[in-house]
């Protein structure tokens, strides 16, 4: 019998537990939607850090409660990298994991993408490292669209599969808690660490896109980090004004996320001449419980199709989809022929859709 699904959307926008159910409607013999590739996820795997640090830990050192982050954002913890632990690491924990899932060993591995916000090093690319730490003898690059980054990376591993390269490893994975200001507290409650990897390949009976990405780069100033590039390079005076770290401008960002990954979501079913009836499963980007609120609201998914971790997980950026997945599958809700709704925003600003039929082996 599987255990309580973590949380999922209420009539009132209370976040509650929920009673998993099977969705009676997936059907695997259903037509392949307009737009979409034959290709499949292959494995799943997930890694979360050890240590979890609960709202009450964060309380003990900031003006705030667990009432109050519960309340604002869902979140009741998050899991924070160990000391010594990059995001390199939580890449490779994911990724053995995933292989594993898919009857696979690192000589199979044709590519590795990598989507982070947070490599280990700003030059050079994390991909490589995690490749060489699987054994993984396969070009291996960094793919950045910061939370969107997971349905980015779907869509050049689709576009790779396709072309002949195959199996894909694709994973997402942050250290999020090593670039938030500990002492910003709107800031600093939301994420988490943790990483999540697929692998692709083709199958002819399964079901991935159709594919909406997109971005706006006008002011990306609503979420990001001023200094440590090229425009702003880190000096002291920036570090004294911790102007290293991670802000968001909140009320904006979540008018923007909850606009776009709305009518990015409905593009794709508008592409795949489907509606949301057809959808037995929404999973968004994990940032707040609010934001996944109004963009299921918005499209007309009802709580029962809805999958969420953010309460567990917090903001794991790019890891916050597989995460989800793979929590998703543990409680059973991913049987054979489940069509499944992605959808994310993140800083750039980007956001993309997609559209996964669940094939098991």
């Amino acid at each position: 019998m599987p255990e309580p699904a973590p949380g999922l959307r209420t009539s009132d926008d209370t976040f509650v537990e929920h009673t998993v159910s099977p969705h009676p409607h997936a059907d695997a013999t259903r037509d392949r939607p307009t737009g979409s590739f034959g290709v499949a996820i292959l494995g799943l795997g997930t890694y979360l850090p050890d240590e979890v640090v609960t709202n009450d830990d964060l309380a003990a050192t900031l003006d705030t409660s667990d009432e109050w982050i519960r309340a604002r954002t869902g979140i009741e913890q998050r899991h924070r990298a160990a000391t010594g632990e990059a995001t390199s690491d939580i890449a490779v924990e994911a990724a053995r994991r995933a292989l594993d899932d898919a009857g696979l060993v690192a000589s199979d591995v044709k590519m590795v993408l990598l989507a982070t916000s947070t490599p280990d090093y700003k030059i050079a690319a994390c991909a490589p490292m995690v490749a060489a730490k699987l054994g993984i003898d396969a070009p291996a690059m960094d793919l950045n669209a910061a939370c969107s980054g997971f349905v980015y990376g779907l869509q050049a591993a689709t576009g790779m599969v396709t072309a002949g390269t195959a199996p894909i490893l694709l994973i997402g994975a942050e250290t999020m808690t090593r670039i938030v200001d500990p002492s910003d507290r709107s800031v600093s409650i939301l994420f988490g660490d943790g990483g999540g990897a697929v692998v692709l390949g083709p199958d002819e009976n399964a079901e991935l896109g159709p594919f909406d990405l997109g971005s706006d780069g006008a002011d990306p100033s609503g979420l990001y980090i001023e200094a440590g590039g090229s425009a702003v390079p880190v000096d002291a005076e920036m570090i004294d004004d911790r102007r290293h770290f991670l802000t968001m401008r909140g009320r904006e960002i979540y008018r923007f996320a909850i606009a776009n990954m709305s009518a990015s979501s409905q593009r794709v079913l508008d592409q795949a001449d489907l509606t949301v009836d057809d959808v037995d499963l929404f999973v968004g980007h994990q940032a707040n419980i609010r934001i996944l609120n109004g963009v299921a609201a918005q499209l007309g998914v009802p709580a029962d199709r809805c999958h969420t971790t953010v309460n567990l997980h917090g903001n794991t950026s790019s890891a916050s989809i597989p995460l989800c997945l793979g929590d998703a599958r543990d409680h059973g809700r991913l049987p054979d022929g489940t069509r499944v709704l992605l959808t994310a925003f993140g800083a750039g600003l980007t956001w993309g859709s997609t559209l996964l039929t669940w094939r098991n082996p």
